[in-house]
């Protein structure tokens, strides 16, 4: 019994969806594959695509079919995702990670996931102008200060991939 429980259990690898366990898909000799998540909902799963640019921490960086094994942390800013046939998305993340595996398939989490074309100027102008009065009256090393300093990270991180600064 436990032999074919934990036998079964090899077989499956946990989805990077993190809510259940999927049947791994491998990408064709030519398919270059990626699972796209948010803890809340897929993005992409098991999408076949032409290629993905990251926001790595060591810079941004493109995958594609045949690409090396890598694991990245991302840095907040924008991911995209080049379609088969040319069509193109972009998402603005505010980290997370990536993993590259041998077998041409990329499985990227992150907290969120926002449409480029979704954020609003104002509500990132908004958010930032927020985040830097409560840095600036916040206590160095208190909790208050380090959240306003990556809340205004991350807006300005949104701010250069709409094409404006702060």
């Amino acid at each position: 019994m436990m032999r074919r429980v934990f036998s079964n259990g090899m077989k499956r690898a946990y989805s990077s969806s993190g809510r259940s366990l999927a049947e791994p898909v491998a990408a064709t000799s030519t398919e270059f594959v990626i699972n796209f998540c948010t803890p809340h909902v897929p993005v992409h799963n098991n999408k076949v695509v032409e290629s993905v640019v990251l926001p790595g921490c060591s810079g941004e960086y493109g995958i594609s079919h045949g690409h090396s094994p890598l694991i990245s942390q991302l840095e907040p800013g924008v991911v995209t995702v080049n379609h088969v046939g040319g069509a193109t998305e972009k998402y603005f993340v505010p980290g997370g990670f990536a993993i590259t595996k041998a077998d041409s398939v990329t499985d990227i989490s992150v907290p969120e996931a926002v449409l480029l074309e979704d954020l609003d100027e104002s509500a990132v102008r908004e958010a930032f102008n927020s985040a830097s009065s409560l840095n600036n009256s916040s206590a160095e090393g208190s909790t208050d200060k380090a959240t306003s300093t990556i809340q205004m990270e991350v807006a300005r991180a949104m701010s250069r991939a709409m094409g404006f600064t702060l």
